[in-house]
Formats: structure tokens, C-alpha cells, sequence
């Protein structure tokens, strides 16, 4: 059910504003501004300080409730002088009367900011004691207190308010809209839960750091509407925060970001960020159609489109590299439809923005993370796949070991899958990719797919599967086409047959003892 606020159509002029602020961008030109319309400011310590030293009249909390600031500070405007004055609701008889009893003058607006509590957090080695001291006490209690009394009081709570607050108080003789009001206590009230979440979050890790938490807090600001979801009749957001990931990336070029694109180039960022060297991951549909990792990053791009030119028509690429001149070049032969990359020279940007419609996102790597899918009636929530099997140490099962050059394949191999969907498969060379089978209910179906696709070679190639075959009718499968050497964690009930049928058929075969689905 709707609930519909309850927004009076008064409009009273503010006379009394109670100032203070950790965070004092352009608190002197907005204070200042409010001088023109007459207003009392009343504030606290450093704020109270700085407007003083700047010719702005003001008048100390510590004066207006006859006690001084005490407790190192901790305790300043708590005090029902103050708390009245922003509480007290104007057409209720009671509180008026209440007001004059105790020689109470209200307060219209506050104009708040918290102790930066999340910046002292984010400190490698923040003390205990450093961050208790940053939980700031009074802030959230006047804001809380002013939201409350929205209809009355203006709750003032980011420097990016000033301006319009001052422009419309001009508008209308030092007033503010009770629209304005509703829109501001809103505003108030995300803020201090924004500000309690990120200090329950932070104490939680004080004694340890567990890799599933207790309450799963899935908190992110709207950063931009999409224009739809996965299709025109769904509506879609990005929300984020900070400047990392592919949802903190910044956009160099091109028209906006849709959902599609964004899934897509997380997708091909994280897989490209998968290798040591150059390495290029062209995705469509959230599977790769190609990936390689050569020399150079010009290379890698080349050997990715080989495996798959028709689908990487449209696709979205990912590079684990400054995109540079010749990277561009070989890019802008193709259409593509996003590129995600540490960044991109001047040389390169300049060939790539001639196409207008190509996004460019300049994308910086993330911190580990939970990931997250939402399911109807809650979440699920799991540690990333970050395992990365070191080179060639997988256990070799069959009677004949790979070659070196298998080996490298293997592993090149081996870490696509992990980013196939499953079931997954790949046949692939040394660095690059020849065919992908991803997303079947059957994995020999995938082993077909991933052999259709192929418009390379097959003969010679290896196979990476995400996960056990459970027959040997994958394998054979595959060996049929020209696989030589097999990846595979291992696992199945009918393992033993699956590696007979591998030393039956002459090729090598190596198990990891880790999966890698991907749904």
C-alpha cells in the first residue's frame, strides 16, 4: 500500500538556523548567503569558529543551552534546548505552550554533516578506539530530529543542497517549499542509515572477517537509470559507489552504457584480468567467442577474433592493458560495441572516438567481494571463484603427460572455462581459443557446440571442461575432432572409464580437483 506523505502547504520563513559541519565545503558562502534574509545561526566548535573568523555573526550552542561543549567534545548540542527547538511541531497547542514554558526558540533548519567515519575506517589500521571516536552522536540526533519534523524544520545534509536551497529561498522571501522539506528530510534519513550501516559493517570486522557475514547488507546508491533491463519493457538502474569495477568505471566515449553492456564488459573484464600477460577477452551474450594472450595486447586482440569473427560482430571486448595505436587500429576494423580497459592512450582514444557510438570505459580493478544474486524472496551470496591453479600441476591421469606445449595450453584453456557458462567447454591452443561450448544441459552437447563454432583448426587442440565428463562419450567426442590433451577436475562415479577411454584413444588427460560452474 502507498503511504502518502503529509506535506502542509504553509510556507514560513526561516529565521533560526543551528549550523554544523564536519565536512565544511562552501559552508562560508552558504552562511553567509543566509545573513540576506535575516536568519539567527547558532553553531558548534570548529564551524562556529571559521564563520566568526569570516564576519559572519553566530551565536555559540554552549550560550543558547548555558552549558559548555564537554567530554572532549562529545556532547554539545544534546541538550532539550535545542532538541525542543527542532521537535516541536508549530500548530500543536501543546508544543507551543511547551516552548514558551521553558523559553525554547525554534530552530528551522539545521544544517548538519557527520564525522567521516567511513574515511577513518578505510585506513589501513584503523584502532578500535580511532573509529569509536568517529561515530559521531549529536549529528545523527539532529538530523533525525529535524527529519522527523520535516513540515517544519529544513534538514540540510550535503554541501551540493546549498545552492539550490539559497535560490529558492530567494525565490520565495527566505522560505522553502514543503516539497522542498519532504525532499530534504528524505534525503536526511538515508544518510544517517547510510551512516549507521557503514559503522556496523566496519566494528563487525573488528574481531574477525567472516567470509559470509551474519546479515548480508546490500547497500548501493543509484549512479544512473538505463534506459531498460535485458528487454525495452523492463526498467533497469545502475547502483555502485566508489570508482572501481565496471560499475565504477568512467566513460570516455560513446552513447550510454545499457544492462546488456554492462553484464557484458564485467563478463570480459574479469576473464581478460584472468592472465599475467596481454591478454584480450571478446564476449557476447556474457560467454566469450573469443579470448587469447599474447605479446602484445594487438596480438592478443587478433588471435581472439580468430577464434570466432561472426559472433564477436556487436560483442563487447575486455583488455587487461592500456589499449594503444595499434590495439585501436585493429579494433575499429570490427563493430563493437564496448571496450573495457585500465585506459587507452591519446593515440588510441582518438581512433576510437571516431566511431561516436563506441563506449569506452576506463575501468580500475576491484577490491575481492561477495557476489551476489538476488532470487525471489532473498539472496544468495558467495566468496569469488578466484582460484587460479598454478602452471602445469594439475594430476595427470592418463599414460601418456602432455607435452610442454599441451601443458601451456592446458592452463591458457583452463582459465577461459572458468568463465564459460556452464556446461562449459574449450578447445584452445597455446594462448588462444578455437571453439566454446557454453551453457548446454548436456556437457557432450557442448563439446559438439564448442567444435561446430570452431573456424580454426581443431586438429591438435586441447579441451578444458568446468567440470567432470560423466561419460566418456564427451571425451571421445572431442578426441574425434582433434583434441590431444584434456582438463577436467575430476570427480565422476565412471572416472576410471572415462580415463580408459583416454588411454584407449592415446591423448593425455589432467584432473585439477576444482570446479569452475558458472550459472
Amino acid at each position: 500500500m502507498k503511504v502518502v506523505p503529509v506535506i502542509l502547504g504553509g510556507m514560513p520563513k526561516i529565521k533560526r538556523v543551528l549550523i554544523s559541519v564536519t565536512d565544511k565545503t562552501g559552508i562560508v558562502e552558504f552562511a553567509r548567503q543566509l545573513t540576506e534574509f535575516q536568519v539567527e545561526i547558532i553553531s558548534t566548535g570548529g564551524t562556529a569558529k571559521l564563520l566568526r573568523e569570516t564576519g559572519i555573526a553566530v551565536r555559540d550552542v554552549s550560550d543558547v543551552t548555558g552549558f559548555p561543549e564537554m567530554l572532549d567534545g562529545r556532547v554539545k548540542t544534546m541538550h532539550p534546548l535545542i532538541t525542543g527547538g527542532i521537535l516541536a511541531v508549530r500548530d500543536n497547542p501543546a508544543h507551543r505552550q511547551a516552548l514558551a514554558d521553558h523559553a525554547i526558540t525554534p530552530i528551522d533548519m539545521v544544517v548538519v554533516n557527520l564525522y567521516q567515519f567511513e574515511k577513518v575506517a578505510a585506513k589501513a589500521g584503523a584502532a578500535l578506539h580511532e573509529l569509536i571516536e568517529n561515530i559521531d552522536i549529536g549529528g545523527p540526533t539532529m538530523i533525525r530530529s529535524a527529519a522527523k519534523n520535516y513540515q517544519d524544520v529544513a534538514v540540510v545534509v550535503a554541501p551540493s543542497e546549498y545552492n539550490a536551497i539559497v535560490t529558492e529561498m530567494r525565490a520565495h522571501a527566505g522560505s522553502l517549499s514543503p516539497e522542498t522539506h519532504w525532499r530534504l528530510a528524505k534525503r536526511a534519513f538515508r544518510t544517517t542509515a547510510d551512516y549507521d550501516r557503514a559503522i556496523s559493517a566496519r566494528l563487525a570486522l573488528v574481531d574477525e572477517s567472516p567470509a559470509l557475514p551474519a546479515t548480508l547488507d546490500v547497500h548501493a546508491v543509484k549512479l544512473m537509470d538505463l534506459r531498460y533491463g535485458e528487454n525495452p519493457h523492463q526498467a533497469a538502474a545502475l547502483y555502485g559507489g566508489g570508482s572501481v569495477g565496471i560499475a565504477g568505471g568512467e566513460q570516455l566515449n560513446g552513447k550510454e552504457l545499457s544492462y546488456n553492456n554492462l553484464v557484458d564488459l564485467d563478463a570480459a573484464w574479469l576473464l581478460a584480468n584472468e592472465f599475467d600477460h596481454p591478454a584480450a577477452a571478446i564476449i557476447k551474450h556474457s560467454n566469450p567467442c573469443g579470448c587469447a594472450e599474447q605479446e602484445t595486447l594487438a596480438e592478443s586482440y587478433r588471435k581472439a577474433l580468430e577464434c570466432d569473427p561472426v559472433s564477436a560482430f556487436g560483442g563487447v571486448i575486455g583488455f587487461n592493458r592500456v589499449v594503444d595505436e595499434e590495439t585501436a587500429r585493429e579494433v575499429s576494423k570490427t563493430f563493437i560495441e564496448a571496450i573495457a580497459a585500465p585506459d587507452f592512450s591519446e593515440p588510441a582514444i582518438k581512433i576510437l572516438t571516431s566511431k561516436k557510438n563506441l563506449r569506452l570505459l576506463k575501468v580500475a580493478m576491484a577490491p575481492e567481494a561477495l557476489v551476489v544474486k538476488s532470487i525471489s524472496g532473498g539472496f544468495l551470496a558467495q566468496t569469488e571463484d578466484t582460484h587460479r591453479l598454478p602452471p602445469q600441476t594439475g594430476e595427470v591421469k592418463t599414460r601418456r603427460a602432455p607435452t610442454g606445449s599441451e601443458w601451456i595450453a592446458l592452463d591458457f584453456a583452463w582459465k577461459v572455462a572458468k568463465h564459460v557458462k556452464s556446461n562449459a567447454i574449450v578447445y584452445a591452443r597455446a594462448g588462444q581459443t578455437v571453439g566454446v561450448g557454453a551453457g548446454q544441459m548436456s556437457r557432450v552437447d557442448s563439446v559438439k557446440i564448442g567444435a561446430s563454432k570452431a573456424v580454426l583448426p581443431l586438429i591438435g587442440t586441447v579441451v578444458a571442461s568446468d567440470a567432470f565428463f560423466p561419460f566418456p562419450d564427451g571425451l571421445e567426442e572431442a578426441a574425434k575432432n582433434g583434441a590431444t590433451a584434456f582438463i577436467q577436475p575430476g570427480g565422476s562415479v565412471k572416472d576410471a572409464e572415462v580415463i580408459a577411454a583416454a588411454d584407449r584413444l592415446g591423448v593425455a588427460m589432467v584432473f585439477t580437483g576444482v570446479r569452475h560452474f558458472r550459472h
